[in-house]
């Protein structure tokens, strides 16, 4: 640690420990510790960094922790960004949603409380909501902006802040590095907030009415829905909302649709923001659908869905025969693409210029699909926000249909009533390709991803994270990534590198054919390496998390499966002894 950031951690220990504008709690818990420990420095080196995807991270006390003050402060920095629109944007007010963690309903009332002392309306959901619905409901009241209080899929001890803009869609880079200066240019920790009982006549109630208006539009993204209204009990589901907000929306948007026959799994069903029953409360692990499959085994279930704690990401598992299989978030996405693109095209509904939206992350499959069907496939950046960009471009252009959006880590939006990802959404369209599968083809949507396997070739999907925490862990991310982006590699296993690209240097070079060209996207540190003839190796640090992600999609025969531990280990060579 150098001199300068020992300096601020003592500075900010000692202001936070002993300052009365932070309650007895908050000092209470910094006492009996030392500025030389290690947390301490951890709790103190930095602030929690606010970017396009908010705030995330460990709640406690400490400039880098999830608390009230961190909460304040950012509020305020949105508060000065949108006084800085002028009168009409303050008056238009910000939508506050809130999940099922650890102080997420404190939060949001602190949220609500700054703004308010602001001259800011607000509008503050009643109980706990799924993100999409918040981005939905900014769009429905017409708020300058949204706040959800949610760490995702995060483990138990996070939380978060995401904010949304006028369009629904998460804030973008321009945005963000606004609020970022705003919240850099006061210097003082200390932010005013009105007392209670003062504040909540800015602050307007929101609970049925919005659920209402939002589940009659996530309905209309169904396109057999006389099928489910006819047929719907011959499809046996089972559902969890792992603890998460997920409960009340996706049984209720289920039932609406006519699935009459949906088990939910008892021990996850109420919000609990420990998430007891799961190691985290992620649908991308495994085995976080251990207690839905056993419950799926005794009823005979067909599908099994399960939603993280904010009801943004589904996880899918199918049985096939007396086997349940799982299903990756990039399969799902794909399994989704072909449903639509597939009935829509036979009643006549597809547009000429229907558009799919994936992230760069996300399985090369998608391309020839779309290439078949006559649809467009386009790439973005990862994260969610990227594809409501793009569905405002078509708005606003007149270019383009959107018809589905998703990425491989198990987001999926059909529909443009949202900007964000929807597990409610993606369940009942789920439920309902599988009950059409089922009654018209005789098929599991198992056996209908292998169709499309065998017809446009198989991809192995995979994503690795290794979690490197603290300040230590930034500074080796950094090297990992300062390593990989110097490589020299021409070929991974036998397979030839074709391109290589750097997206902060925002530089695409053709390996084969020694040309280079500019990269269409905004800068990011991200690097991708695509291999001829189809898939690609791609590494990138967690904007949300203090992990860097490897990502492959391999396209192969599906008769060599030791190939990914054959690619995996060539590529991570360079940097094995960064990461073990």
């Amino acid at each position: 640690m150098d001199e300068k950031t020992a300096g601020r951690v003592a500075a900010l220990f000692q202001l936070w420990r002993e300052d009365s504008y932070f309650d007895e709690d908050a000092r209470m818990e910094l006492c009996g510790l030392s500025v030389e420990d290690e947390e301490v420095v951890d709790r103190f080196y930095t602030d929690l960094e606010f970017g396009t995807a908010g705030l995330r991270g460990v709640i406690g006390i400490g400039s880098n922790r999830m608390n009230i003050y961190v909460v304040r402060r950012v509020t305020q920095a949105l508060s000065d960004t949108i006084k800085a629109a002028g009168p009409e944007a303050c008056e238009r007010g910000v939508a506050i949603a809130y999940d099922c963690r650890h102080f997420s309903d404190a939060f949001a009332r602190e949220t609500a409380r700054v703004l308010a002392g602001n001259g800011i309306r607000s509008f503050l959901f009643d109980a706990l909501r799924p993100t999409p619905e918040l981005s939905f409901a900014v769009r429905e009241l017409k708020a300058i902006a949204g706040v959800m209080i949610t760490a995702s899929h995060n483990p138990q001890e996070h939380n978060g802040y995401k904010v949304y803009w006028e369009d629904g869609c998460q804030v973008g880079a321009e945005k963000a590095e606004e609020i970022l200066r705003r919240m850099n240019e006061r210097d003082s920790w200390l932010v005013d907030v009105p007392p209670s009982g003062s504040w909540e006549e800015m602050c307007t109630i929101l609970g049925a009415d919005m659920d209402e208006v939002y589940l009659k539009a996530v309905e209309g993204t169904l396109v057999n829905p006389d099928l489910i209204r006819k047929r719907g009990d011959e499809l046996c589901v089972v559902y969890s909302p792992l603890h998460g907000t997920g409960n009340v929306p996706v049984r209720s948007m289920l039932k609406r649709a006519g699935f009459s026959r949906v088990h939910v799994v008892e021990e996850q069903e109420l919000p609990d923001g420990s998430f007891p029953t799961v190691r985290v409360p992620n649908p991308e692990d495994p085995e976080a659908f251990r207690m839905a499959l056993a419950l799926a085994r005794r009823q005979g279930a067909d599908v099994v869905l399960i939603s993280d704690p904010d009801a943004d990401r589904l996880g899918l598992c199918v049985r096939d025969g007396e086997e349940y299989k799982g299903l990756t978030g990039n399969q799902i996405g794909i399994v989704l693409m072909h449903y639509l693109i597939d009935q829509l095209r036979v009643s006549g509904g597809l547009p000429e210029d229907s558009v799919v939206v994936k992230t760069i992350a996300s399985t090369d499959l998608a391309e020839s699909v779309g290439k078949d069907a006559g649809v467009e496939v386009r790439n973005v950046h990862v994260g969610f926000k990227f594809i409501g960009e793009q569905i405002l471009e078509m708005e606003t252009s007149g270019h383009g249909r959107f018809l589905l959006g998703f990425e491989e880590s198990l987001g999926y939006l059909a529909g443009v009533y949202a900007r964000d990802k929807d597990a409610v959404g993606a369940a009942v369209l789920l439920c309902e390709a599988a009950l059409y599968y089922k009654c018209v083809d005789g098929k599991s949507l198992w056996q209908v991803l292998g169709d499309l396997h065998e017809k446009y070739g198989f991809y192995d999907d995979t994503q690795r994270s290794i979690t490197l925490k603290g300040l230590n862990g930034r500074q080796t991310m950094d090297e990992i990534m300062r390593i990989m982006r110097g490589s020299t590699l021409t070929e991974l296993a036998g397979r030839r590198i074709e391109r290589f690209e750097d997206y902060k240097a925002r530089v695409s070079r053709n390996l084969l054919l020694g040309t280079e060209s500019v990269i269409p996207l905004p800068s990011a540190d991200v690097l991708r390496f695509s291999l001829e003839g189809g898939g690609f190796v791609m590494v990138r640090p967690s904007g949300t998390e203090p992990k860097i992600k490897f990502y492959y999609s391999l396209k192969s025969d599906g008769e060599d499966p030791e190939l990914r531990e054959r690619v995996e280990k060539a590529f991570l060579a360079p940097v094995q002894h960064l990461i073990g």
